[in-house]
């Protein structure tokens, strides 16, 4: 009951405090909003097409373009229109489907794949374009191979090509970064995953700013004065620590979720994660508030080391991209652990076993962490 009282009277200051709720729950959902928008976005380039004969084979050409996972077709009249757009920035590529395609007599049928010059992106959107007509000259071919064996025309076994290629299981690429498989997640699930634990630990320590107040106010002297413990306050004031972070966590988690259709992994595993990282955040706020003299070196100083160890783990950047002494280094602040545990549950569909050993590193953290801020703050309790 103590414990419940100490925890709902920090819970309600930190609600009247509306320019802090706006940094706590606001901000970062506008971020994530944003940055989930932009990689949404990102995952499907624009790609202008001109058919200029119309045809059923340059017809089948643009359906297969407009099935691909990552390219977002727009048609275009003229290939000058094209090239327009394509030096507006309006497109990340073109095709150009003349109507000599259609010419089953000819001896080679070409495509024409336009794409700016010096363009990474512009790069990839060829490649996606270039994988998707390939898909359609191996149907093509084949059609024209059973044509020869078969007799008929190449059109005749088009639709048979066709499903025999959809049937055929497709062939998967594994990227390896230093001798071990790292498969990150893709677009907004990987975004996601390190948003919350960047956030959740940002905001944690900022509201270590609360028991600096707190100390200043005297509120802690009045409750003391009253039949509750140091250690009452202590366990009120970790719990309402955790909720605020669990509270912060479920937002995120739910925004992504419905939002941008982030599937979090196994329930069971996620959850353990989510809720051993909120016990990180109350912990390192807690002690964040026993170090700092005043609510402004709270909220000032610990955002910025909040994400300087967000940079250290991940957060930022993949740590596969960083040298090995920064990967190390990286995993010497909890986030490492944290953005490692996110990706063997959103890429590898990990469980909870696969994720213990990270989940027991965090637990660690957030035992150090709570333990010396308990007794920092008892400390100041009874000085």
């Amino acid at each position: 009951m103590i414990v419940a009282t100490v925890a709902a009277t920090t819970l309600r200051r930190v609600a009247r405090d509306r320019t802090g709720l706006f940094f706590m729950v606001l901000l970062p959902l506008l971020i994530i909003v944003l940055v989930g928008s932009s990689v949404s976005e990102a995952d499907r380039v624009a790609v202008g097409v001109v058919d200029e004969g119309g045809g059923p084979l340059a017809t089948e050409l643009v359906d297969d373009l407009r099935q691909a996972d990552s390219i977002e077709v727009r048609t275009f009249d003229d290939e000058d229109a094209l090239r327009l757009a394509l030096r507006r920035s309006e497109l990340m590529a073109g095709v150009v489907i003349p109507a000599s395609v259609e010419d089953e007599a000819a001896a080679t049928r070409t495509v024409t794949v336009l794409s700016p010059p010096a363009s990474t992106t512009g790069l990839a959107a060829e490649q996606a374009v270039r994988a998707a007509l390939g898909r359609r000259a191996v149907v093509m071919t084949a059609a024209a191979f059973a044509a020869d064996e078969a007799g008929g025309e190449p059109a005749d076994h088009l639709a048979v090509a066709a499903a025999l290629a959809e049937e055929a299981p497709p062939l998967q690429v594994r990227t390896s970064v230093g001798g071990e498989s790292r498969t990150l997640p893709l677009g907004f699930s990987y975004s996601s995953s390190t948003m919350l634990v960047l956030f959740v630990f940002v905001n944690a320590v900022a509201g270590g700013a609360t028991i600096v107040q707190n100390r200043q106010l005297g509120l802690y002297e009045r409750m003391l004065a009253a039949p509750v413990s140091a250690g009452g306050v202590i366990a009120g004031e970790t719990a309402s620590y955790l909720l605020l972070a669990l509270l912060q966590s479920l937002v995120i988690v739910g925004i992504g979720a419905v939002l941008f259709q982030v599937s979090w992994g196994d329930p069971l595993a996620a959850a353990a994660l989510v809720v051993v990282w909120a016990a990180v955040g109350a912990s390192a706020g807690m002690l964040a508030g026993t170090l700092a003299r005043t609510p402004d070196q709270a909220t000032s100083i610990g955002p910025m080391v909040g994400i300087a160890f967000g940079m250290l783990g991940g957060c930022m950047w993949p740590l596969e991209i960083v040298p090995p002494i920064m990967q190390t280094i990286g995993h010497l602040v909890p986030h490492g652990w944290a953005v490692d545990a996110w990706i063997e549950l959103l890429s590898h569909d990990g469980g909870i076993g696969d994720v213990a050993r990270h989940l027991a590193v965090l637990a660690g953290f957030a035992a150090v962490f709570g333990v010396v801020a308990g007794a920092r703050l008892r400390r100041r309790l009874v000085a």
